[in-house]
């Protein structure tokens, strides 16, 4: 037995040897490729901090930041059928939806809340891109009318944050029923005065833009978001012809005039504060919990010795 080259040298290469740094808690910007740290990017909402590249960002994250002390309550949404038409392409259908529950975390591809934000109570909608591209299908129509439903009976705006690649094609013609039936959903909104407010983020594409994403009563986007019906690529395959520099992103879009505003997410919260309390008659955000200052008493002219009050200003002179 050598004890120089069977004890000694592992002892110095375990000392001195690196440590293995688990993966997750560092981030590369998909814009500047900046490695980001992992608290730091979730302190800034996962958007880089050098480049102010917005990175997805799940509903239940999104919430957190978003509601008042991050408190919210989830709203049920009906469960559909599992697997309606037996669909079956790599894998099985259920399969697919076990592996992006697993990652997730989640139930499906849309998660409806309520609660405050600025003191002011709404609904929120929110698609997880992370969940099967966020695509629509069956349960992701059921949130958006049971978000609908929920606020007609509390009487509150309803913000939806759209996150999608389109259609779920396991579901057929049954996910492409969505589209007009989230319409008559945003329509019982309309119908009974409450603000629709649409958040568009990167990416909205597909049967999602066709239909509730775009028939808001405001459209805010996030900073450089696609926003289409059809990709880019598909487009100059079929034109033929090169796109303008930033076509279909958020700031075309806006210079255009298919939405309202573009907005940083860490502005998102503000801005929606103020658009809501406009469009609902209500006076501006009080922020803090400091009481209402006391107004000061009226002053009463003094009377002179005929008992007439005197004259203020340069009339006494």
């Amino acid at each position: 037995m050598n004890w120089i080259s069977n004890y000694v040298r592992p002892k110095i290469n375990s000392l001195f040897s690196r440590r293995d740094v688990p993966e997750n808690l560092w981030t590369k910007c998909d814009n500047c490729g900046t490695m980001l740290f992992h608290r730091e990017l979730s302190e800034n909402l996962n958007v880089c901090t050098n480049c102010g590249h917005h990175m997805g960002i799940t509903p239940r994250e999104r919430f957190h930041a978003l509601f008042d002390g991050g408190i919210f309550t989830e709203v049920p949404v009906p469960a559909p059928l599992a697997d309606p038409l037996h669909f079956r392409d790599q894998k099985r259908y259920p399969d697919r939806m076990k592996t992006a529950q697993k990652s997730t975390g989640e139930t499906e591809a849309m998660l409806v809340a309520e609660g405050e934000i600025g003191r002011t109570p709404i609904v929120a909608a929110g698609q997880d891109f992370s969940f099967m591209g966020g695509s629509m299908g069956m349960y992701v129509g059921n949130a958006i009318v049971a978000a609908a439903e929920r606020a007609v009976a509390l009487k509150r705006p309803l913000i939806l944050f759209s996150a999608a690649g389109g259609a779920r094609m396991q579901e057929g013609i049954l996910s492409l029923m969505q589209m007009p039936r989230t319409t008559v959903a945003v329509e019982m909104l309309k119908e009974a005065g409450l603000p629709y407010i649409v958040v568009l983020t990167h990416p909205t594409t597909g049967g999602v833009t066709a239909s509730y994403a775009m028939l808001g009563d405001v459209h805010i986007a996030e900073p450089n978001a696609l926003i289409c019906f059809a990709g880019p690529r598909v487009i100059e395959q079929t034109i033929r012809e090169k796109l303008p520099e930033g076509f279909q992103r958020a700031e075309y879009l806006l210079d255009h005039g298919m939405l309202d505003r573009v907005t940083n997410r860490k502005d998102m919260k503000n801005e929606l504060v103020t658009i809501l309390r406009m469009l609902l008659a209500l006076p501006p955000e009080v922020k803090g919990d400091l009481p209402a200052p006391t107004p000061e008493p009226e002053t009463v002219p003094e009377a002179d010795a005929s008992g007439a009050p005197e004259p203020a200003g340069d009339a006494k002179a």
